[in-house]
C-alpha cells in the first residue's frame, strides 16, 4: 500500500496542521516504507511458530500482609511544628 503526498496533505488538513509540498512528499516516502515494511512481516509464514511470552501472562508473587516495621507515629510528631489528633498541621495556602 503506497501513500502519496495528496493523502498526507488531505491528514495534514483535516488535523488542522501546515505541512509544506515537500515535507509532504518526504513524510509520504517515509511512511509508504513503513507500510511496505509491515507487508514483509504480514507476508513471513509462522505457521508452527510458538507465540512468545506475555508479560500480561505472569503470574504476580505477591508477599503476605505483614507488620514489618514498629508504630513511629509519636516519634516522628514529636519533631512537626503543630499536630492535632495524630495529623500534621500545616499553614492555609487557599482561602
Amino acid at each position: 500500500m503506497a501513500v502519496n503526498q495528496s493523502d498526507i496533505e488531505k491528514l495534514a488538513e483535516l488535523a488542522k496542521l501546515e505541512i509544506s509540498t515537500e515535507a509532504a512528499g518526504a513524510t509520504a516516502d517515509s511512511i509508504s516504507q513503513v507500510l511496505e515494511l509491515v507487508d514483509q512481516l504480514q507476508a513471513a509464514d509462522t505457521t508452527g511458530v510458538a507465540p512468545m511470552a506475555h508479560p500480561l501472562d505472569a503470574v504476580q508473587r505477591l508477599r503476605a500482609d505483614q507488620v514489618t516495621e514498629a508504630d513511629q507515629r509519636e516519634a516522628l510528631q514529636a519533631m512537626a511544628p503543630a499536630t492535632e489528633d495524630g495529623l500534621y498541621l500545616v499553614p492555609r495556602v487557599i482561602e
